[in-house]
């Protein structure tokens, strides 16, 4: 059987900063240097290496892509959600006489202000409507 042929020897200057990274990932690899460098250089020069790239561009902007029409679908749930809701109220409740619609008036006041304090709550910390009827959905 024939030897396989030597290895050539390359004498390089590196930056500090890059030998310290090359350092550091061989010894995470539990690889030598030398190694990660010819892998490194052959990944450059290899003719696909821009085709690879552009690849797993297009694989994260499709992913990208999907997330944004899901978005875009639970928005537009949300605003016919809505809208559902506020026509419903508004065909549903009375409008009150005027002395009952001065205290309304005041007491909707301190119920808003009670609202935007649990919403804020809510989306701090609480569970999301999305999990919650994901939850009510798989029971």
């Amino acid at each position: 059987m024939s030897k396989p042929p030597r290895k050539l020897r390359l004498s390089v200057y590196l930056d500090p900063a890059v030998m310290d990274r090359l350092a550091d990932h061989a010894a995470r690899r539990d690889h030598s240097r030398s190694l990660v460098a010819e892998a490194a250089i052959e990944s450059f020069l290899s003719p696909d290496a821009a085709e690879r790239q552009e690849a797993a561009i297009t694989k994260r902007l499709d992913q990208l892509d999907r997330r944004m029409a899901r978005l875009e679908r639970d928005l537009g749930i949300a605003v016919e959600m809505l809208a559902v809701f506020v026509r419903f109220w508004l065909s549903t409740t009375p409008a009150l006489p005027e002395p009952a619609a001065q205290a309304a008036r005041a007491k909707a006041g301190e119920r808003y202000d009670a609202f935007v304090t649990a919403l804020g709550r809510r989306l701090a910390k609480g569970p999301k409507l999305r999990q919650e009827i994901a939850e009510d959905v798989d029971t």
